[in-house]
């Protein structure tokens, strides 16, 4: 049996609270113990043990379209301790794209719950659509979900999540219960999770940040995890209630819009309630340092930044305790190995680079895809673990021994222009500081002078002072004064909004392949 199902079994008799939720049907509350969850997620085991006649589901891929909520919990662990593997779906999706997921991932099982029994039922086709309300109302057999959990080790597959596709189509990273293990385990040490904590999720749980670097660390260490979604004023008003609240970069800039569209004494007391937080955390994208700067004037310290990945997990991040580094993520945890590889196949240590991980929170590859799980690693040159590269370029601040600075996505963040390397992620902060900018994203359109033609596509802020022209000619004047001329973008094109994933993230191909198409025009 795995680490992370034994310690889940274990708190069967914990009277403690796990979960609060919104939930209010079937007569269940919204808090729910350990020991209720738990409970419930060994029926839901039993059930799926019962349905298929076997032992064990043997990395069976089990599907399940639940709202966030202690049904989620109960589905998640049933699917776990009955040995399948979880492929997290969610409402957000178009149903190509829940389609695609289920194909790929070739699912034998959809748990459902009612609210989203439409979504699910055009892939009864393939798979087996259940009601979980139904497996929940399934008798235990306490013994053949032991024997069942037993059997999947920490090697066996526990969750298939797919990429976020800012930077290509989806691709599914087999996560095994020994990278969830190690994922709780150094996260909850860092970051200082026990008993006491709350967490306030408002994250989706179809992303390794929402599902496992917050709810399976706060569950790890026996934490309560207050399951809500995204609505800024009531995020503000629950804080009071929270320890610990973990956002993306799109949740702080919807934060401070719905802060600075509200009156004095909402600002005051919400400032109080973040300000009585023991932690902030941020990450799945960098945190602009004009927004971490925000933070920090509400509550007196900057957001806990980090790197992770789907693959990964969190790899590095800024500490609990001491320095935090604004524009930076920090250093290794324990167990992760990092390097900086310049460009070629020689893996030569650089400056500047990309980076290059390698530890047993690492997934095992990607599902049916063994010519792309082959181009993600690189074995080593002294026969230790292969090297899984990350794909995103960073230096450290400072010199070797200094804090990680993520620069971008290697492939779309990186752009060579005019002969020049530039880091996109430098140019949009810089746009971020004129206080007409509500949003910005800098891409490159191949031109046939430059390479990549610098273009920025911004977004006005709604609420600017009416002194703050907001054009391309001031903007590019603004640049000018803070970058280098080659720095500066060629063109800089308004936008109504730009296109994101469900984590807030700009999708830089669709925009670039907007924008090319735009220019062709």
């Amino acid at each position: 049996m795995s680490t992370l199902t034994s310690r889940w079994l274990d708190r069967a008799a914990e009277t403690r609270t796990a979960v609060l939720d919104d939930a209010r049907s079937q007569s269940r509350s919204g808090t729910h113990s350990y020991a209720d969850v738990v409970a419930g997620s060994i029926r839901v085991a039993s059930a799926l043990l019962h349905a298929s006649s076997r032992a064990s589901l043997g990395g069976q891929r089990v599907a399940i379209l639940i709202a966030p909520s202690a049904r989620f919990v109960e589905a998640f662990f049933g699917v776990l301790l009955a040995g399948g593997c979880v492929v997290v779906l969610s409402p957000l999706h178009p149903a190509p794209e829940t389609r695609y997921f289920c194909d790929d991932a070739e699912v034998s099982a959809v748990l459902v719950s009612s609210e989203h029994a439409a979504l699910a039922a055009p892939l009864a086709s393939s798979a087996n659509v259940r009601d979980l309300d139904e497996l929940l109302s399934a008798r235990e057999d306490i013994g053949a979900v032991t024997a069942a959990a037993l059997a999947a080790g920490g090697d066996a597959p526990a969750v298939q999540l797919y990429t976020s596709g800012t930077t290509g189509k989806p691709k599914g990273a087999v996560i095994t219960h020994m990278n969830l293990e190690v994922q709780q385990e150094l996260v909850g040490a860092a970051w200082g999770f026990g008993e006491a904590d709350t967490l306030l999720h408002a994250l989706p749980l179809h992303h390794m940040h929402g599902l496992a670097i917050a709810l399976l660390t706060a569950l790890g260490a026996g934490a309560a995890t207050r399951l809500t979604t995204f609505d800024a004023p009531a995020l503000w008003e629950s804080m009071k209630d929270a320890t610990v609240f973990m956002g993306v970069p799109a949740m702080y800039h919807r934060l401070f819009v719905a802060f600075d569209a509200a009156d004095e004494a909402t600002r005051t007391r919400w400032s109080a309630h973040a300000r009585a937080l023991r932690l902030a955390t941020s990450g799945s994208a960098a945190l602009p340092v004009t927004i971490a700067e925000r933070w920090r004037d509400v509550t007196g310290k900057i957001p806990l930044e980090r790197f992770g990945m789907t693959e990964i997990g969190v790899g590095i991040t800024n500490p609990l305790d001491g320095e935090r580094f604004p524009g930076c993520v920090g250093f290794p945890l324990p167990s992760v190995e990092t390097r900086i590889v310049g460009e070629g196949d020689r893996g030569e240590v650089a400056e500047t680079g990309e980076l290059w991980i390698r530890g047993p929170s690492v997934f095992a590859g990607y599902h049916r895809r063994e010519d792309e799980t082959a181009k993600a690693f690189v074995p080593d040159a002294d026969g230790g673990a292969p090297w899984f590269r990350t794909g995103d370029t960073v230096t450290r601040q400072g010199g070797p021994s200094g804090p990680f600075k993520i620069l971008g996505r290697t492939s779309v963040d990186i752009l060579k222009s005019g002969g020049y390397k530039l880091s996109a992620l430098e140019i949009e902060e810089v746009l971020r500081e004129h206080p007409g900018v509500g949003e910005v994203a800098v891409i490159g359109v191949p031109d046939e002078a430059w390479g990549d033609r610098v273009v920025a596509c911004v977004v006005r802020r709604a609420a600017a002072p009416s002194t703050s022209a907001c054009d391309e000619a001031v903007l590019r004047a603004f640049v000018r004064e803070k970058l280098a001329p080659y720095k500066v973008p060629k063109d800089i094109i308004f936008l109504d909004e730009l296109p994101k994933n469900a984590l807030g993230k700009v999708v830089k191909p669709t925009l670039s392949a907007q924008i090319a198409a735009a220019i062709r025009t």
